[in-house]
């Protein structure tokens, strides 16, 4: 993509309605714009991010042997009464009516649906066991929506739902997602926390929220030191394990580590005290196991080995797949702008032309953007005719990795300068050393998305 016919309207000043860092600098990076309150249009360089982290989600749940699919966003009130949550659920819930007078919403969540859908295809055991998902919209009437992507109205979410037969085939349900979870963030070089968490209106008494620790977090969190030092790294697991899955599970959730609402001051005085943390965290993920809670209330059932029919026991799992493009700035920016990791960059290098016009600089730049389309990487070229200063100050703020400038007094000398916008170091190569070591980067990182 060349700068010169790419939409992205940047801000040089800080909107006042911004009140952290995520939200100002999307803001000012062209990310995002506000259609009312809670609600964003998402354009162009935000939304391709939106899709590489949506690929990865995509990518490591498929992994895990779980089957995408896509509902409805709006769902009908029979169901929810089914289940008895259509008048609890709370006022967050967007309730309408069709032309036809038909109670109807719009999808906070989609249990009921999904559990609909089960129950309508699945009779027996041998078709067990089953993980379905979706990505897709979801609406919250947040009373004061805030923070822009992090506490809006309108959210792009991950939600799958396994059946299983038995609670023991369930919880492995549960170990397999938590380690699921683990890699996707990873990949997107976030480092998000397993925490025993609440509930609230899902339910269920197995539940661990994935926080990534930040000053603006929402939560306050409580956590043993020793689990910031855990990674999962590049294992190989074999989903279908249920010793493997249950001794990551316990390898992550065996150190304290507790949300404000279910902290525990009597066990967290038993960590040592040189090791007891207390931060703040934002959440990016949950999963629940809920055992026959659904399935009960809706006749979810299918027949056992015996003849007999079972219950089937449930649990469902979350990921703030938008929440997530806050959470990752949140946690990699500088005061000049965006630093995203390789995992999940809009674009993977970006090339600087010092000296738009000039033949051979013109000339250079494009074979530069022409040897890395040809390697499979998605290059932003400046070529505007733009100060130098300016040309910067723009990749700085959308925060590509990896930045080469290309100017007539380095090639005079053979060399393009390769820089690093997480350190700042800069290095001068020859053109087609400085794209293979860009090449060599990505070649670690599974690279995903448009």
């Amino acid at each position: 993509m060349r700068l010169s016919r790419y939409f992205l309207p940047v801000l040089k000043e800080n909107p006042s309605e911004a009140q952290i860092v995520s939200h100002r600098l999307m803001l000012r990076a062209g990310m995002i714009k506000q259609a009312s309150a809670g609600i964003y249009a998402w354009l162009p360089l935000g939304f391709k991010v939106l899709r590489k982290l949506e690929n990865i989600v995509h990518e490591e749940q498929v992994r895990a042997g779980h089957i995408p699919m896509l509902m409805p966003t709006l769902q009908s009130a029979d169901l929810w009464r089914e289940s008895g949550r259509y008048d609890g659920y709370g006022e967050e819930m967007l309730r309408m009516q069709d032309r036809h007078g038909r109670d109807m919403l719009y999808s906070p969540t989609a249990e009921e649906m999904f559990t609909d859908v089960f129950r309508a295809n699945v009779n027996s055991y041998k078709d067990l066991p089953l993980t379905l998902y979706q990505i897709q919209w979801k609406f919250r009437d947040e009373i004061r929506p805030r923070f822009g992507v992090m506490r809006g109205r309108e959210f792009l979410m991950k939600d799958g739902y396994n059946f299983d037969l038995s609670k023991e085939d369930a919880l492995h349900a549960y170990n397999r997602h938590l380690v699921s979870y683990l890699r996707t963030y990873e990949r997107m070089g976030l480092q998000a926390i397993p925490m025993r968490a609440d509930s609230g209106p899902i339910g269920g008494d197995y539940t661990h929220e994935f926080l990534v620790l930040a000053d603006t977090g929402e939560s306050e969190v409580f956590y043993d030191s020793e689990i910031t030092d855990l990674t999962f790294g590049d294992r190989d697991i074999d989903f279908d394990s249920v010793e493997q899955c249950q001794a990551v599970l316990e390898e992550f959730t065996s150190r304290y580590a507790r949300t404000d609402e279910t902290h525990d001051e009597a066990l967290f005085a038993e960590v040592p005290e040189d090791r007891r943390r207390t931060a703040r965290g934002i959440e990016v993920g949950q999963i629940f196991y809920f055992g026959t809670q659904y399935s009960d209330a809706m006749g979810a059932a299918v027949q056992g080995p015996d003849g007999k029919p079972v219950s089937i026991h449930m649990g469902s799992h979350g990921i703030g797949v938008s929440r997530l493009l806050g959470a990752i700035i949140e946690a990699s920016h500088d005061e000049n702008g965006i630093i995203w990791p390789e995992g999940v960059t809009p674009f993977h290098v970006g090339i600087v032309n010092l000296k738009q016009g000039d033949e051979e600089a013109d000339s250079a730049c494009e074979a530069l953007y022409d040897s890395f389309t040809a390697a499979g990487l998605d290059p932003l070229y400046d070529d505007r005719k733009e100060r130098a200063g300016g040309k910067f100050a723009t990749m700085d703020l959308i925060g590509l990795p990896w930045r080469i400038t290309v100017g007539p007094r380095g090639l005079k000398n053979g060399v393009v300068e390769l820089t690093s916008r997480r350190t700042g170091e800069s290095e001068e190569l020859p053109p087609e050393q400085a794209v293979e070591k860009i090449i060599q980067i990505y070649a670690k990182h599974r690279v995903t998305g448009l």
